[in-house]
């Protein structure tokens, strides 16, 4: 079995893609993910590429930007966009994927699509567990995965812990499948009232931490089992995400610094 470790663009944005792909490898993360917009450029892809080549980086592509309301316009830019990334070389695509609001036909439809992308191409689709999409909630992507039986995901789980106000006690049986199908880890620590405690380091949240740690220590048991690939990619985010006090002053913590120590912990433990 192999972890790969890989950082997010996302709160590096102000840095040049140049100076990022040397502080990525510097750290000593395997690859990066990177959120690719409907309206990348040519030259934005190429130069994402050649960063990722000059510093030895592998790429997980992330899917996040098709918000539109209208299902049957929705399905068209989605395709579009997986149209876009077809001959983007990538290990893997991260996809936040359709709206909480559409029915189940419909977001049914959306994963067919990328389930059809990833038969022609051979580029795995995941699908994140976020907010706002098919999967925000635990209990509703349960009914998914039971009808789906080939649906693959990134296990966010501070999303669902965030809606459903609970670090899932009661929902044991839906984390246990949503683990089973599990092929990338989103590893940031979501809490009863937000989707990110404010540092994973402070000991009054290692009960949240803790949490977690318990769900990701079984899909590396699941994949050690099956000595298979798994992708972790340490996401704790900037503001508004990040705790800042007041809100327009600094962070509390360091973003880069919180997510090279969630990598560095989970290396060291299951390494």
């Amino acid at each position: 079995m192999e972890i790969q470790f890989y950082c997010p663009r996302w709160g590096s944005e102000a840095l040049s893609w140049a100076a990022f792909g040397q502080k990525v490898s510097e750290a000593g993360y395997d690859g990066f993910e990177y959120g690719m917009a409907h309206n990348a450029s040519e030259q934005e892809m190429h130069q994402v590429l050649s960063v990722a080549e000059k510093n030895k980086l592998k790429i997980i592509v992330q899917h996040y930007d098709t918000v539109e309301a209208e299902f049957s316009k929705h399905i068209e830019l989605y395709s579009a966009w997986l149209e876009k990334v077809k001959s983007f070389p990538c290990v893997k695509i991260n996809s936040q994927t359709g709206r909480d609001f559409f029915n189940m036909e419909q977001n049914s439809a959306l994963i067919a699509t990328a389930t059809l992308f990833t038969r022609q191409t051979g580029v795995n689709v995941v699908h994140e567990t976020h907010r706002n999409k098919f999967s925000f909630a635990a209990h509703t992507t349960k009914e998914y995965l039971h009808k789906i039986p080939d649906l693959k995901l990134t296990l966010d789980a501070s999303h669902w812990v965030c809606v459903a106000e609970s670090f899932l006690e009661d929902q044991a049986e839906t984390m246990e499948l949503a683990i089973q199908r599990t092929e990338h880890i989103h590893a940031r620590v979501g809490y009863l009232c937000g989707p990110q405690i404010p540092d994973p380091r402070m000991p009054e949240w290692q009960h949240a931490l803790n949490a977690h740690l318990s769900w990701w220590d079984k899909v590396v048991e699941r994949k050690k089992k099956e000595n298979t690939l798994l992708t972790i990619a340490p996401e704790f985010g900037p503001y508004p995400y990040m705790v800042h006090l007041p809100a327009n002053s600094s962070p509390i913590c360091n973003q880069w610094d919180v997510n090279v120590h969630m990598m560095e912990l989970l290396r060291n433990r299951y390494n």
